[in-house]
């Protein structure tokens, strides 16, 4: 007699074992009609299924967050019986959801190209019109093998082989179409609705290893409504308008080559960008007592095992061998066991403490080719990384310090809102539960001294902390991970690291890992594509263009240059021989924040012309009264400020 226990502390008792669909029911037949699924203690199961226990019970409707990642996932079941119903012999292989959509790979003699996508999205709404249900079923291992090889199906075969001996086999039917699949599912097909689309096709290894067949990746993304969807694609055609990668060609700011596979070539352009930010976050650091340090690229591996990165890391570093010193060297792909070693050296005193010590350090880390992407993953890197060194209880003052740092320079450079996840314990992790549980309880301490709210995000610290993570979002809607701070306690007691107490005793500091940028590369390109590559004037690789229309006012328009270098404005001069309507479309296109137009008129009474990027009309200003303005736009707003 299952007692079934509602989220709002209703009982509802049953004769017995019952399908969630039967309870929607008894609920009423609004709630009937849209449950998509129910949650049973925690655990999201088909409504269809039986209910035999005392069982707290939530049904899933097509408002909540769970139905959105169903319906990718039953999209991707219909896209592979589309597939197969139009190709018949085709294998099918593996099909998940996925961030924004799902995808399904196949396995046929000719690869899919976006040329079928039509044919497919037609078949795929016929099949959610026919609104089959999904229904489970459980099979015996050996039964279900012999199905899927005497169907040709050798792909899933080999994926039931290798499943645990204990694990149950089930089957999902929608129609005559059935898949391997854990589920859950919606009721039936009609449940996915039409707000979906084909995006794109990739190849993909079978298991991910080169040695196996390759086979053909669909991509889509599916969305509860055609609102969402239309939503989604403006967010995509958006994206691909700002990519950095593009921008960064049109504006002559860097580019990468074969030769240096994940690394950068900045230009003048864009290294004045790189420089600007890092001169600004320098000021910021200082401004909040950090300590600049240097510290060596190659560190022997010793420092390495000693640290624990050696063991957890070892796979992402580059590795260099002293062949007549038999040494093996890695390039450093993070800062923190080098500051330590900053930290050890000479004798502490608590009277030091918070000592905080920031490096913009170059990184490397390997990253397989097929994960980089312009700018923001790359192998090699500069970190804004800093490392404060306290006692435990200056670890809350310490972090609201950080977050007020780390408001303020988001705010300058253009992101008014920020949230903030904890993530606690991995399973990977060095040190004891012991260890974990004082340092996950001082983070908590300090963010609830700090009035840092924040979300939970589950097994996602340092092998050595937990840490908290500030998630930006971007004038398109996406969010970006960039700052975080990290406790420590583990790598001061593997290093040996002490200070000396106000006892005359030696004691263990606590580490503090903080960034505000994260990475110079990857924050840049997120700055690209916040602003377009329209950044605030004191941003900007060229901040203003002085353009002649007629050859009479070149020596103005130098006179305008020198002006303007002199009150600190980055400027150029154009005074080629072209027309001023093509000069200003150059200049637009090149993203430059403002055009001065000069000519007679403008020289004979000591004016400019100022046109802003983004606007048609044009203002005539004094020349001094033009670079007093510009000069003040043209400063940073921490200079601002002082």
């Amino acid at each position: 007699m299952p007692a079934i226990t509602l989220p709002d502390g209703s009982v509802r008792r049953f004769d017995g074992a019952v399908t969630g669909t039967t309870v929607a029911q008894s609920i009423g037949a609004g709630l009937a009609r849209a449950a998509l699924a129910m949650e049973v203690d925690g655990h999201l199961m088909d409504i269809g299924r039986e209910i035999d226990h005392d069982a707290h019970v939530r049904f899933v409707t097509r408002k909540d967050a769970e139905s959105l990642e169903m319906i990718r996932h039953d999209a991707a079941h219909v896209l592979a019986e589309a597939v197969q119903s139009l190709w018949p012999g085709t294998q099918v292989t593996i099909g998940p959801s996925i961030e924004n959509g799902f995808y399904y790979d196949f396995y046929r003699n000719e690869p899919f190209t976006p040329e079928d996508f039509p044919r497919i999205e037609a078949r795929m709404r016929e099949i959610v019109d026919a609104n089959a249900p999904f229904t489970r079923e459980t099979w015996p291992r050996e039964e279900a093998i012999r199905f899927f090889e005497e169907r040709g199906e050798r792909f899933k075969a080999e994926l039931i082989r290798d499943l645990p001996e204990d694990e149950e086999i089930s089957i999902y039917r929608q129609g005559e179409w059935l898949d391997l699949c854990r589920g859950p599912h919606l009721r039936g097909t009609g449940d996915i609705g039409k707000a979906f689309r084909l995006m794109k096709v990739a190849g993909a290894y079978w298991r991910g290893d080169h040695r196996n067949p390759m086979l053909t990746r669909i991509y889509g993304t599916a969305w509860r409504d055609q609102k969402e969807l239309d939503a989604h694609i403006h967010q995509l055609e958006e994206a691909e308008r700002r990519d950095h990668r593009r921008i960064g060609r049109e504006m002559g700011l860097f580019h990468i080559q074969e030769e240096a596979v994940g690394q950068i070539f900045w230009h003048p352009k864009g290294w004045r960008l790189y420089s600007v930010l890092q001169d600004y976050m320098r000021r910021a650091q200082t401004r909040n007592g950090y300590q600049e340090v240097r510290t060596p690229q190659l560190v022997d591996r010793g420092l390495w095992e000693a640290s624990g990165h050696w063991d957890k890391y070892r796979q992402h570093m580059f590795i260099a061998t002293v062949e007549d010193e038999d040494k093996t060297l890695a390039l450093k792909p993070m800062n923190c066991p080098c500051h330590v070693q900053i930290f050890r050296h000479g004798l502490r005193s608590y009277r030091e403490l918070p000592l905080r010590m920031a490096e913009f350090g170059a990184c490397h880390r390997y990253e397989p080719s097929g994960a980089l992407h312009g700018i923001m993953r790359v192998r090699g890197f500069t970190q804004d990384d800093a490392h404060i060194f306290c006692t435990e209880e200056q670890i809350a003052d310490e972090t609201a310090r950080f977050v007020r740092m780390l408001s303020a320079v988001y705010q300058d450079l253009g992101f008014e809102h920020f949230r903030v996840k904890f993530a606690d314990r991995p399973e990977q992790r060095a040190g004891s539960d012991d260890t974990w549980d004082r340092s996950e309880n001082a983070l908590k301490e300090a963010c609830h001294m700090a009035g840092v709210e924040y979300e939970h995000n589950p097994g996602e610290g340092a092998f050595y902390g937990p840490k908290l993570e500030f998630v930006l979002r971007d004038a398109i809607g996406r969010d970006w991970q960039c700052g975080t701070l990290q406790v420590d306690y583990v790598m001061p007691e593997r290093l040996d690291a002490t200070y000396v107490g106000e006892d005359s005793a030696r004691h263990r500091p606590v580490m503090l890992h903080r960034a505000i940028l994260g990475s110079f590369e990857r924050f840049l390109g997120i700055l690209i594509e916040q602003h377009a590559g329209r950044f605030p004037m004191w941003l900007a690789p060229v901040q203003v263009v002085v353009a002649s229309i007629v050859t009479d006012a070149e020596p103005y328009a130098r006179e305008v240059v020198e002006k303007l270098q002199a009150a600190g404005v980055v400027v150029e001069a154009d005074v080629r021989n072209e027309k001023i309507n093509a000069k200003i479309r150059e200049h637009s296109l090149a993203r430059v924040p403002v055009i001065l137009v000069v000519g007679r008129k403008e020289a004979e009474e000591r004016t400019v012309a100022l046109r802003r990027l983004g606007g048609k009309a044009q203002e005539i200003v004094p020349l001094d009264e033009a670079v007093t303005a510009l000069a003040h736009e043209a400063t940073p707003p921490d200079l601002r400020r002082s």
